[in-house]
């Protein structure tokens, strides 16, 4: 199969727009029954990131959830998520807070991996997802 044979629609939000031609990156594309989403991170539109890890983590999940919406679908469709954390035993506790109030029953896959640092400064964790269309 082609490339070009596999449908693709490229997800990306109006206000981080400029990520694709800055970054050379999706933050999230569709194909087939499946969407992923990556590069996540709790960045705000003015290119800030508050240092507060909870607050981070939340605005992480308004913008995954604000991409899945873009999409046309829901945090429940999330069938796998791999999360990337700086100082991941430190901001562990405060990190599954935040994710429990987005991810509920049934859980998706999770894999959550500690790195030494992260393409945004100040970002505390990135996430990739994947969601399933029904």
């Amino acid at each position: 199969m082609r490339r070009s044979d596999v449908m693709r629609r490229v997800i990306v939000l109006p206000e981080f727009a400029h990520y694709p031609r800055d970054w050379h990156f999706s933050p999230g594309i569709e194909t087939g029954d499946f969407v992923f989403f990556s590069g996540i991170t709790g960045t705000r539109p003015d290119d800030s990131i508050v240092p507060d890890p909870e607050t981070q983590f939340h605005d992480a999940f308004s913008i995954l959830t604000n991409n899945l919406i873009q999409a046309g679908l829901e945090l429940p469709t999330i069938v796998e998520l791999t999360t990337y954390h700086v100082g991941l035993r430190q901001h562990l506790n405060a990190f599954i807070k935040v994710k429990d109030k987005f991810i509920a029953e049934p859980y998706p896959a999770w894999t959550a991996i500690g790195v030494s640092e992260l393409i945004s400064d100040g970002a505390l964790a990135e996430i990739r997802a994947i969601a399933r269309r029904d």
